[in-house]
């Protein structure tokens, strides 16, 4: 049965089984999180969501990032907070297969849990990492696309189930616990699409984050739930993917239970070993946005200094034409984006900011940013087709220029920057930390960001996590 198979190959993966690549992704993938979790810190949905809960707030055990270890609350709010802080400048990793953002709920629940209990090393750590995201991601695909296409959240509603896992892995749960952590986190589906756009979107990952902590703890004392969660009739995949035909299968090929499949979970069986490894398709974003938003981005940027090059002002600017894939007008179509959370919805004010300044950070996302007139005015230019051809990563752009003069400048990109087929480097990613964390951390960033590239190396990840 697919729960039990999972909590089995959860209970067996051991350090040895991660290949050097595997390790080198997830250190980066939660030397990402880290960033981003301590960038949005200050971000009010973080603010407004602490002092909310600040009169619930039990035994100060763990660290609220941001604050450089000076700021403790309990495990729960620990990973709810961060989990929200992680997520709200849209700027966290992505698995493209399935559009969840891995890291989040996993790193901010083994986060809160690492400081709280106490004495994990690094390796212990990043193996309950990992085993929490390729059981999330294994379940996204599983239920991919119906399940998104229904409006749930992705992340939250697998994110539960891959914290819990995360937190079961690293608290050495028995394989039985480790089936009902499960079945409890999959009771607690959250997070519906129609929140996108507000401050409820970062809530989704930090909520996962919290139920599966919550999940792995009752069940490391014995709490119980359905040992079927997964794959019963009123389970989690046919509830959250009725859609979906013969799901029970799905299920069973990608948790690798059917063994002619090669794209299950990584198993060895004496000296031969199947399946494949989802951190490995996981991919970090260069721009705070939706990331289908970011082949018209980087084309835009590009163009952007190409009419600096040539002695050319936005001003001469009369028309701008994107073909792009469908799936960009359908998450990112927002014409007329009120706020900075809207406008990471919004292909149109991406590509206006990425002509206008040459570039898209989180500060171009800001409220005031997004309501300017000049921003309006070339978000206003910017046309959108959807064209089947081209894929998710790729996009084409030309300008217009006014008074009927040609059209002079044009970008096709084949891949975007931080695509798998284009990945961000060490440096970029390293880059992108600092400058999330500069204003936050101050002279501290650089310590902070070689010991987070270093964790997996420590005897105690908690000396590394107060550093943030």
């Amino acid at each position: 049965m697919a729960t039990q198979h999972l909590a089995e190959w959860v209970l067996d993966l051991q350090f040895s089984d991660l290949s050097e690549e595997v390790v080198n992704a997830a250190v980066k993938s939660y030397y990402n999180w880290a960033g981003c979790a301590t960038g949005g810190s200050q971000h009010p949905a973080t603010t407004i969501a602490y002092n909310s809960l600040s009169p619930f707030f039990g035994k100060a055990t763990s660290t609220l990032l941001g604050h450089e270890g000076m700021v403790l609350i309990d495990a729960q709010h620990a990973a709810l907070l961060n989990g929200i802080a992680s997520h709200v400048h849209d700027y966290d990793d992505t698995h493209l297969d399935t559009i969840i953002h891995p890291a989040g709920p996993v790193a901010s629940a083994l986060t809160a849990v690492a400081e709280w209990k106490g004495g994990f090393s690094g390796q212990q750590f990043l193996l309950a990492l990992v085993a929490g995201i390729e059981a999330e991601c294994k379940l996204g695909l599983a239920v991919w696309p119906e399940h998104y296409d229904l409006g749930w959240h992705i992340t939250s509603t697998a994110g539960s189930i891959g914290a819990a896992i995360g937190v079961s892995k690293l608290l050495n749960l028995s394989s039985s616990q480790i089936a009902h952590a499960i079945g409890i986190a999959a009771t607690q589906v959250t997070g519906l699409r129609e929140m996108f756009g507000s401050h409820t979107k970062a809530f989704h990952p930090g909520r996962a984050a919290q139920n599966g902590l919550m999940a792995a703890i009752l069940a490391s004392n014995d709490y119980t739930s359905s040992k079927t969660a997964l794959e019963a009739k009123r389970g989690w995949a046919k509830v959250v993917s009725n859609a979906k035909l013969n799901v029970e299968q799905s299920l069973a090929t990608w948790l690798g239970m059917d063994s002619a499949n090669s794209s299950g979970l990584v198993q060895r069986t004496g000296n031969s070993i199947t399946g494949r490894w989802e951190i490995l398709r996981n991919s970090f974003k260069p721009y705070p946005c939706g990331i289908v938003c970011h082949p018209v981005i980087d084309g835009c940027i590009q163009l952007s200094n190409m009419m600096k090059s040539e002695g050319l002002s936005v001003g001469q600017i009369d028309a701008v034409r994107t073909l792009v894939h469908p799936l960009v007008l359908e998450l990112t179509g927002k014409t007329t984006p009120r706020d900075g959370l809207e406008a990471k919805f919004s292909v149109f004010h991406a590509g206006a900011v990425g002509l206008l300044y040459g570039k898209c950070t989180p500060t171009e996302y800001d409220d005031s940013v997004v309501q300017s007139a000049e921003v309006i005015c070339i978000r206003n230019m910017i046309q959108a087709k959807a064209e089947k051809s081209l894929a998710a990563d790729e996009a084409h752009i030309d300008i217009q220029l006014k008074n009927g003069e040609h059209l002079v400048l044009e970008k096709h990109i084949e891949h975007a920057v931080g695509s798998l087929s284009k990945p961000m480097t060490d440096e970029q990613l390293t880059k992108k930390f600092i400058d999330q964390c500069r204003s936050i951390l101050g002279s501290h960033t650089e310590q902070a960001s070689k010991a987070l590239w270093a964790i997996g190396e420590v005897s105690d990840v908690a000396d590394v996590i107060k550093m943030l």
